[in-house]
């Protein structure tokens, strides 16, 4: 079914401005191909001619074929005074071979007079040239009204004047940027409106989240007519980024009730933010509306009393739609709720009637209070409640541990000694390390091999260190929190101590004890 709104992603240019972003043109190409098989129509490839990556990329891409999506080209409309033909930056947007070429050009006056420097005549001219030569070249071309708000605010006359250039000229849309990302939605609205009625035709949305309305603004101008919105996933772009797309396409599908991208792709969400970030070597941000890991968290005893009786007392869409799912947090704001959620979530048999709940849910607001945190370290969090649920002994202990230091030469080695004792047997062994936790992690490692080969497989992935009261200087409590992966799952521990090794040792045998006890051993 033909859409009502149209999805234009310009993840590849505009999102590629962002602070920390650069792609190469490997990336580029493989999140257009994603960004096709998703079902976006229109994908913005780059400026071709602006530099070496975007000339390769367009190569590249003209030998591609993409099923669902259009690929664009991007660039501006000609020098002044000078004919499209003339202009080589006008014949490398023919050059590229896209279906499709998006222009942009000037709308407020400040920017033909002060940037372009030239007359408000000339940049009507310049906008109707270049749109002419492109539709008579057969390519689509879609008009980036630049600073179409600010320019309006400035002079409605002359902005209007522009809008109607790009319209007349042929081009099949024209699309309202808000540049600097600092119009309303009231404004959106307003303006939007107007464009519509006084030049008519298929009218796009560009915005910026300058002021946080990103995508605020996006949805205002489609209630207002706009059928074409533009954005970036996960919100990429110049100084605080542009319209977020993996908001504003559900946004559009399940608040507005609009057909955008294609009904089956929708599950498809969390899993095509997490590639693109992924792709640009970003840390995917949990807070992200929609697809962030904590947007379907819940925390409060009293929140998730109510979700496990009926879900959408506390959530506005079923997580699933979009590929997410629900979390259920544990902490000193934990229920009974949130405890017998969690445990069932990790695969315990628990139940509100179960006896032992109190008793689990005490301790991990005890711990909690001595400053550990359970909301990364569900490995730990796993150990406690099968110590409680089933009276059962550690599958080892730690009788003694010794950390040293040496110099040798102008390096210095760390060293730790560890016994530990499993039933009637014990272990002590020794090892070096790059520091006293590694050295410790090393020799705890080596001692426990010897009863549970297994363990051979886990290794330390990541260490975070965190002082809990600063003011009490070096005798602080520290919370040392790491995360553990034998090859195929990972997980997350804690320990919380005034000595930071020993905190360390606490995370490290928590950690050997989840993968025993995933595997069923005692």
């Amino acid at each position: 079914m033909k859409p009502e709104v149209e999805v234009y992603d310009t993840t590849l240019r505009d999102g590629s401005q962002g602070e920390g972003i650069s792609f190469t043109v490997s990336d580029k190409m493989r999140i257009a191909e994603r960004l096709d098989a998703f079902g976006v129509h229109y994908v913005e490839g780059g400026w071709p001619g602006s530099n070496p990556k975007d000339i390769e990329f367009f190569d590249l891409a003209a030998r591609k074929r993409f099923k669902q999506t259009k690929l664009a080209a991007f660039g501006s409309t000609r020098r002044k005074n000078a004919r499209p033909d003339e202009d080589e930056q006008v014949q490398l947007l023919l050059k590229a071979e896209t279906p499709v070429v998006t222009i942009f050009g000037k709308t407020w006056l400040l920017h033909v007079r002060e940037v372009l420097r030239t007359t408000a005549e000339e940049n009507l001219a310049m906008i109707a040239d270049t749109i002419r030569y492109l539709k008579s070249h057969g390519r689509m071309v879609i008009y980036d009204a630049e600073h179409a708000f600010d320019g309006f605010k400035d002079n409605a006359d002359y902005a209007v004047a522009t809008w109607k250039a790009a319209r007349e000229a042929g081009a099949d849309i024209v699309t309202l940027c808000d540049t600097n990302g600092g119009a309303l939605p009231s404004e959106i609205t307003r303006i939007v409106q107007t464009m519509g009625s006084q030049v008519g035709g298929n009218l796009g949305i560009h915005t910026h989240n300058d002021i946080g309305l990103g995508v605020a603004n996006a949805l205002a101008a489609v209630e207002a007519g706009a059928m074409h919105v533009q954005g970036t996933i996960n919100g990429y772009g110049e100084r605080t980024g542009n319209c977020n797309l993996t908001s504003v396409i559900p946004n559009l599908a399940f608040k507005m009730r609009k057909r955008c991208v294609p009904e089956a792709s929708l599950g498809k969400l969390k899993e095509l933010s997490q590639f693109v970030d992924e792709i640009a070597n970003l840390r995917h941000d949990p807070h992200q509306p929609w697809v962030g890991a904590t947007a379907f968290a819940h925390k409060g005893g009293m929140h998730v009393n109510a979700v496990q009786k009926l879900a959408r007392t506390f959530e506005h869409i079923d997580p699933t739609l979009v590929g997410n799912s629900r979390r259920v947090l544990v902490s000193d704001l934990a229920g009974r709720s949130n405890i017998v959620m969690k445990a069932q979530e990790l695969g315990f048999a628990v139940d509100n009637d179960t006896p032992e709940l109190k008793a689990i849910l005490n301790r991990v607001k005890e711990l909690e209070h001595q400053g550990c945190e359970f909301e990364a370290a569900e490995g730990s969090l796993s150990v406690l409640i099968r110590r409680c649920l089933q009276q059962v002994q550690p599958a080892f202990k730690v009788d003694a541990y010794h950390v040293s230091m040496r110099r040798d030469g102008p390096n210095s080695i760390c060293e730790a000694t560890i016994r530990v004792r499993v039933q009637e047997e014990t272990a002590h062994t020794v090892a070096e390390g790059d520091g006293p936790v590694n050295a410790l992690d090393s020799a705890l490692r080596a001692a426990l091999v010897k009863f549970y080969p297994e363990l051979k497989e886990v290794k330390l992935t990541d260490y975070k260190v965190r002082i809990l009261d600063s003011a009490s200087g070096t005798a602080a409590l520290t919370r040392v929190l790491i995360e553990s992966s034998d090859g195929k799952e990972e997980w997350g521990t804690v320990g919380v101590s005034g000595n930071i090794i020993e905190a360390s040792l606490q995370a490290l045998t928590d950690s050997m004890e989840y993968r025993l006890m995933k595997r069923g051993k005692k």
